[in-house]
């Protein structure tokens, strides 16, 4: 009886040690994507500043005025 319940227990460490392998690559996968994610953001960020104007380069001067109601 002892011995059939240390196997079980044995068994049991076995498939969690499996499990914690499988979650610890899955964490490091999304890591390394979150990673990939922030960078093509930051890009996208820097693209978006690009194109639109800031109104301290004076680019606002060469626009017509806002149409008054």
């Amino acid at each position: 009886m002892m011995r059939d319940e240390l196997e079980e227990l044995q068994v049991r460490f076995t498939h969690q040690e499996l499990a914690i392998e499988v979650l610890n690559q899955t964490v490091v996968r999304q890591d390394q994507l979150i990673v990939e994610m922030r960078k093509e953001l930051s890009r996208l960020q820097e693209a978006v500043r690009e194109l639109r104007p800031s109104p301290l380069d004076g680019d606002s001067a060469h626009e017509p005025p806002p149409p008054h109601y």
